[in-house]
């Protein structure tokens, strides 16, 4: 789980470094909910991160935060686990507050300074006010 939250965490408090530095080094794959949908690549943390800017100034998304719990499937088989954590994007759209219910799964990989992300994806609700 440090990689996942390495990286959640990082990218809550804008700390790119840190966020990058749960990846595995290669090439790694991302599926977001916005275009391109997927990135892949040993830039793709980079790309992703970019088009997310991207997105969120082309639609007025502001002052997003993930929350996330316990994962809910953990799954190890030698050096690579299969990770769902149930998660909670909270951002601002044009200064409304909205709320997007669930999920980012992960695909690590075990390398000899620990766990890194070699893929992960996000599935969730269509954004909704918060309530």
């Amino acid at each position: 789980m440090l990689p996942i939250r390495q990286f959640v965490d990082g990218f809550n408090k804008g700390d790119t470094a840190s966020a990058y530095a749960a990846y595995e080094k290669g090439n790694i794959t991302i599926a977001d909910e916005f275009s391109p949908h997927r990135w892949t690549g040993p830039n793709a943390a980079q790309a992703w991160a970019a088009d997310y800017e991207k997105h969120a100034t082309a639609t007025g998304v502001t002052d997003g935060i993930v929350k996330y719990d316990a994962p809910t499937r953990t799954e190890i088989e030698g050096d690579l686990a299969y990770v769902i954590i149930p998660t909670v994007y909270l951002y601002k759209e044009h200064g409304k507050p909205i709320a997007e219910e669930g999920q980012a799964t992960f695909v690590l990989h075990a390398e000899p300074s620990g766990w890194k992300i070699r893929s992960w994806t996000w599935s969730g609700v269509k954004p909704h006010p918060c309530k």
